[in-house]
C-alpha cells in the first residue's frame, strides 16, 4: 500500500491532468466519476459517495454525510465545480476528517481557471485525549 504522501501526489496529478484535459464548466459529479476512474486505473482503492455514520453525545447519525471520494480508506477528496471556494468548504472537509478520525483530505475545485488556485490540502491535527 502506498504511503499517504504518495497517494495524495497521485490524486493531485490525476486531478491536474483531468482539469488540463477538460477545464472548468462541468458538474461536480462528472469530475468525480472521471477522477475516480483515473485513480482506480492507477491501482488505488476508491469509494464514491461513501455514506458516513457517526455518534456525538450518544446521538447516532446514520449516513450523517457522504464523502465524494474516499481513497485507500484514508484520504478524503471533496470535489467542487464552482467559481470560487469559500472558507466554509475547508471547514466542512476538516469536520469530515475529524468525524472519520482521518488525517488528510484534498479539496479540489475544478471550477477554477487554473487548478492551482482550486487545490487545497486540509490536515486534521485534532487528536482526542
Amino acid at each position: 500500500m502506498p504511503g499517504r504522501d504518495e497517494v495524495t501526489g497521485i490524486i493531485v496529478d490525476a486531478a491536474y491532468r483531468l482539469h488540463t484535459r477538460i477545464g472548468p464548466g462541468l458538474l461536480e459529479n462528472v469530475y468525480e466519476a472521471i477522477l475516480a476512474k483515473m485513480l482506480a486505473d492507477r491501482g488505488l482503492e476508491i469509494e464514491r459517495q461513501k455514506p458516513i455514520s457517526f455518534v456525538i453525545d450518544g446521538i447516532h447519525f446514520q449516513d450523517g454525510f457522504r464523502v465524494d471520494l474516499l481513497v485507500e480508506r484514508r484520504i478524503v477528496v471533496e470535489i467542487k465545480a464552482i467559481q470560487k471556494l469559500a472558507p466554509v468548504h475547508s471547514k466542512q472537509l476538516l469536520s469530515y476528517l475529524r468525524l472519520m478520525d482521518l488525517q488528510v483530505g484534498l479539496l479540489i475545485n475544478f471550477g477554477e481557471e487554473r487548478l492551482k488556485e482550486g487545490l487545497h490540502r486540509v490536515v486534521n491535527r485534532y487528536h482526542p485525549q
